[in-house]
């Protein structure tokens, strides 16, 4: 039976602002990426997004991303590969000192939000954060954009690596995220992004936004938490998936 990871950027809160669903996601996903706190979580989040995860033997992995709180990490931003590299060490290791408090283990990383997208096309970027994953934990798994430099970089780093695919993000023809400010963007519908998921766990393909069809090589499917809908839609996700005959797992991390 074929495998597919599920899983959600979650703990997203931030002091007494409350984002997305996390305790509804998470009897839906296998995997979870949680905030380190640069653009959004905090310690108390942090650990919160934590217990959950272990209640619902989710994965736990790190989601690091640019300074930005008020941009929610989404605003691209001049960085040095230096820079990168201290600042995803600093994320992961905070994220780590809490779930090793916790009596966990973290399981993987993926840069958050442009972070992710200037590393999927920057390949001296992307060697930056995959160094820093290794040099942090050799077999910490590092997720990114199926077919992107930052994949490669992690090759290249000898780190084990997965190939993200998006439920509800539509996609240029060269592969890449097409921008949320680009109308269309983001799919809302949650029929649709059914469907642009079971294309990509069962035909590695999705419809780009030209019409025609873009080939992604799909190890894990990402459904975003900060969706109104959030819950409602992984359940869909989930549900879905299995019926189209998959099996719904996390990867494991090599010891």
């Amino acid at each position: 039976m074929k495998s597919i990871d599920l899983n959600a950027d979650l703990g997203e809160s931030y002091g007494a602002w409350r984002m997305g669903d996390d305790a509804g996601m998470m009897p839906w996903i296998t995997s979870a990426n949680l905030a380190c706190g640069f653009h959004a979580g905090d310690p108390a989040t942090m650990q919160r997004s934590i217990t959950l995860c272990m209640e619902h033997d989710v994965a736990i992995g790190a989601h690091p991303s640019l300074p930005d709180l008020q941009g929610f990490g989404r605003r691209e931003m001049p960085i040095a590969p230096s820079e990168a590299y201290a600042q995803t060490l600093y994320q992961v290791g905070a994220l780590d000192a809490l779930v090793k408090a916790a009596g966990g283990r973290l399981h993987h990383v993926k840069p958050h939000g442009a972070l992710y997208n200037m590393a999927a096309r920057d390949p001296e970027l992307a060697d930056a954060i995959a160094a820093a994953v290794r040099d942090f934990a050799p077999t910490l798994i590092l997720v990114g954009l199926a077919g992107s430099a930052l994949v490669a970089a992690g090759r290249r780093a000898g780190l084990p690596v997965l190939g993200e695919g998006f439920c509800d993000r539509r996609y240029r023809p060269d592969g890449s995220l097409a921008a949320r400010s680009e109308p269309g963007a983001v799919i809302d519908e949650p029929d649709a992004a059914v469907a642009q998921a079971i294309s990509l766990a069962c035909r590695g393909e999705a419809v780009a936004v030209d019409g025609n069809k873009v080939q992604l090589d799909t190890d894990t499917l990402c459904v975003h938490g900060d969706r109104a809908n959030a819950a409602a839609l992984a359940k869909a996700l989930h549900e879905a998936l299995e019926g189209a005959g998959l099996k719904i797992a996390a990867v494991e991390r090599p010891a």
